[in-house]
């Protein structure tokens, strides 16, 4: 798959954690403060993450809607119990103001400057509640001009339903946009099954792509996203 040949966009959606905000970083961060206030040998961190993971991704797509303090609070919540120890009530308190001060990659800022002097409309759809995305937004320099979430969608990504939320407020069909994201495990799916343009921004983190999906530009940092557009002639 490519970009040439493919009209210019006229809105760029991102994903914010792992593509604009340094997520996997931020995560391993609060997840050690956490465990290290419970005074408990602490699990190996990749461990304990994977764990984490796989039960927040299981209860978002678990009806009916649930907000993601309180999906990320139930996960935290089994996978302190999982490695034997007890979730208190400052648990997800320490999660999310930890994710809401999370700071973007080194060029994150400086590339959305870019892309909106280039004339391009930036938009976020993430997996996320307002309240603790806004601290996030905050860090990306004022260039981001909407923000949509699986608070106003009422569902989380792979769903389409989020998407297909994000499209009708930005007034803008699939061909109109362009996708930049890290997660092919939500935002390739998506890709996939709807059909909009994706660019995946690949940080070596070891997330492999979906077996049945290509995306149609991979890169490995967003600083190489407006060279990249610029030579499709947009």
């Amino acid at each position: 798959m490519s970009l040439d040949n493919t009209p210019r966009p006229s809105w760029l959606t991102f994903d914010c954690y792992g593509t604009l905000i340094q997520w996997d970083e931020g995560l391993k961060d609060a997840v050690a403060a956490i465990l290290a206030r419970k005074h408990a040998a602490p699990p190996d961190l990749h461990a304990f993450i994977a764990v984490y993971d796989r039960h927040e991704h299981a209860l978002e797509q678990t009806p009916p809607h649930r907000a993601f303090r309180e999906v990320a609070g139930e996960a935290l919540r089994i996978a302190l119990a999982e490695f034997g120890l007890q979730a208190d009530s400052n648990d997800i308190l320490t999660l999310t103001e930890r994710i809401s001060a999370m700071p973007p990659f080194p060029e994150v800022v400086g590339t959305l400057g870019a892309l909106k002097a280039a004339g391009y409309r930036l938009c976020i759809v993430s997996n996320t509640d307002d309240d603790v995305i806004a601290g996030n937004v905050a860090q990306l320099g004022g260039h981001i001009d909407r923000v949509i979430t699986a608070q106003q969608a009422g569902a989380y990504k792979p769903n389409r339903r989020l998407f297909d939320y994000a499209h009708e407020q930005l007034g803008v069909s699939r061909d109109d946009v362009v996708h930049i994201c890290a997660s092919p495990h939500l935002d390739h799916a998506a890709a996939r099954d709807i059909g909009f343009r994706c660019v995946w921004i690949d940080r070596g983190t070891g997330r492999q792509r979906l077996p049945d999906y290509a995306p149609d530009a991979t890169l490995a940092t967003l600083d190489q996203v407006p060279p990249l557009f610029a030579s499709t002639g947009w």
